[in-house]
């Protein structure tokens, strides 16, 4: 079974329960339009723990505010569409102010039951409030129940996947500039990483989202560094692209490639690495002037090469400083 078809069967399992169960406890307490409790579920599961959390939160304290906006707006207005009309206006007005929009849907139905009764009684307010409450709360519990472990293994599993595409497209950059012949391209390669990357930063912000721990931010963290490795690895080869001629001096940058491929690992400190770099760019210094115009152009290409390349080893300097 595939990571998507199961993430679905787990989510659309859980809103079913979850509904269905607040459902079944609104009927029990004997509460009125006990089915709104089943929608309060459904609307708050689709978040992930912490949204589960942080929206639990808002709508109850929201429900107040639903309730003394629908009293102060259907009580004075006679005309039920236009006092439902004025209702949502400022519903809305107030939802947007306080940053509350996912609210929205569920403050709504509850203002139709307000409509619909034209009752304000203490006890039609506890009525509407445990409505609230029961969906939230099923939601709160059945959004425990995820499958962490599982996901985790495959972030950590997609991290050496990553690092291996990583390879072989410098692989490729370096057979390219000792103008070796390829049987996959590098631009493709590239961008298909690109898109996998974009992939794997949801599935670790979803992870970050379902999971307390400090350290579940690592993984987005880990794969936004690549993606930005990626893109530079993506104007490494535009570079490479525009080279006319290639100089004897790309030699000493294929090897230089071919070097670092072996070392494009979660816990590599790329120290050594920019030390050699930085020996790299003394030596080009000290290389004869280009004598053509083709090779002053195609030699100011490998720099900007070595320049790409150094941006590629901060970048994971940068992530394991932080």
């Amino acid at each position: 079974m595939s990571d998507k078809l199961e993430k679905k069967l787990l989510l659309a399992g859980k809103i079913a329960l979850g509904s269905s169960l607040a459902i079944y406890t609104a009927e029990l307490l004997q509460l009125q339009f006990s089915a709104s409790a089943g929608i309060v579920a459904m609307l708050t599961l689709i978040t992930t723990k912490k949204g589960t959390v942080r929206l639990s939160a808002f709508r109850l304290l929201s429900f107040a505010l639903t309730s003394v906006l629908a009293w102060v707006t259907f009580v004075p207005i006679q005309c039920e569409w236009i006092a439902y009309g004025v209702f949502i206006f400022v519903l809305v007005l107030l939802s947007e102010a306080g940053n509350w929009r996912a609210t929205l849907s569920v403050n709504a139905v509850i203002g139709t039951h307000f409509l619909m009764t034209g009752t304000y009684t203490p006890a039609f307010f506890l009525n509407e409030f445990l409505l609230v409450a029961i969906g939230v709360l099923f939601a709160f519990v059945l959004n425990l129940f995820h499958n962490n472990y599982g996901q985790k293994e495959r972030l950590q599993e997609s991290i050496h996947e990553i690092e291996g595409q990583i390879q072989r497209i410098l692989e490729g950059i370096a057979a390219y500039l000792s103008q070796t012949p390829q049987d996959k391209s590098v631009w493709t390669e590239i961008s298909r990483l690109e898109r996998r990357l974009q992939t794997l930063i949801q599935d670790a912000c979803e992870y970050e989202g379902n999971t307390f721990g400090k350290e579940a931010a690592y993984f987005s963290r880990y794969f936004e560094m690549r993606l930005s490795q990626c893109q530079i690895l993506h104007s490494l080869h535009q570079e490479m692209g525009k080279m006319r001629t290639m100089p004897r001096q790309a030699e000493i940058i294929v090897q230089y490639i071919l070097y670092l491929t072996a070392f494009v690992t979660e816990l590599n400190e790329p120290t050594p690495q920019l030390a050699y770099l930085e020996d790299l760019f003394a030596k080009m210094k000290r290389e004869p002037l280009p004598t053509s115009r083709e090779e002053f152009e195609s030699r100011a290409m490998l720099y900007h090469i070595l320049m790409d390349l150094e941006e590629f080893l901060l970048v994971k300097a940068r992530f394991v400083k932080e």
